[in-house]
């Protein structure tokens, strides 16, 4: 029988809902233990009715374009129960996001090639559409308006929508714990705001534990807010974040940890449920 190839690993997954459990799937297909331990959550913005205005001017057709920067972005619109007409099309900032988007029902006309980032996205839709449009951007309250800039400067009508805000949550006694002694022998990072929770939440990690961020731009903004990363996924998909994991070595256990009775290399422990979050 072949060897699974996160044999070993018991791996803090940031994030819950949808998108933590589909994470926790693939790395229990490898072998891994995945631990859900949501470290952030979501919150209604704080301009509903802008919000429900820009909705209702969507389901009219008075936009050619819709641009969606993550996944939590899909779980609104699928909230409101959003139309999206087929004269307008969408474009989603990377794999992560286009499958949520087709999960709930709504097509994708535009992923970026290479360059999953809200700069990415801004390049490739240019590049399609040289003559002014009306673009929808729903973004989140944190969000840098690099896209937004982009497509403005560009000549295009663009009307920006915060669509959510990000708000830490306390790590669950259990996966602090867990962290702390060295039990968990990689924490995932999937966006700028789970680094600044990783670094806020753990300001000891032991050195054996490996951070690893999601792609090239998550492990800047990990950079940038003092969180070491120690390795990269050479693109911003869950598929790379894994296949990098699994291309390295289990990290030796502290002593702590080795004291600790193992559980099975295929147990899911569960933590209390969050939203996804954003991967761009």
């Amino acid at each position: 029988m072949t060897a699974k190839p996160l044999a070993g690993w018991r791996v803090l997954v940031p994030r819950g809902g949808p998108w933590g459990d589909s994470v926790a799937a693939r790395l229990r297909a490898g072998g891994a233990t995945p631990v859900i331990a949501p470290l952030i959550n979501f919150a209604p913005t704080e301009d509903k009715a802008a919000l429900e205005q820009a909705l209702r001017d969507l389901a009219d057709g008075r936009f050619h374009w819709l641009t969606v920067t993550s996944a939590t972005t899909v779980d609104v619109l699928y909230s409101y129960g959003a139309r999206i007409p087929e004269g307008t099309k969408v474009a989603a900032v990377g794999e992560t996001t286009a499958t949520a988007l087709q999960a709930v029902g709504y097509g994708v006309d535009l992923v970026p090639d290479t360059d999953n980032s809200a700069a990415g996205l801004a390049r490739q839709l240019l590049a399609l559409e040289p003559e002014p449009r009306r673009i929808l951007t729903l973004r989140s309250e944190i969000a840098k308006p690099v896209l937004t800039d982009a497509l403005i400067a560009a000549g295009h009508d663009v009307h920006s929508v915060v669509a959510y805000r990000t708000v830490g949550v306390p790590a669950p006694e259990r996966a602090h714990r867990d962290v702390l002694n060295g039990r968990i022998n990689a924490i995932l990072v999937t966006s700028g705001s789970v680094a600044e929770q990783v670094r806020e939440q753990f300001p000891v990690i032991p050195e054996e534990t490996i951070i690893a961020a999601i792609g090239p731009r998550t492990a800047r903004d990990a950079n940038a807010a003092g969180l070491p990363i120690h390795l990269v996924a050479p693109r911003q998909s869950v598929e790379s974040l894994i296949d990098a994991l699994a291309d390295i070595p289990v990290p030796p256990s502290s002593a702590e940890a080795r004291a600790i009775p193992e559980t099975t290399p295929t147990e899911v422990v569960r933590i209390p449920d969050a939203a996804t979050e954003d991967d761009r």
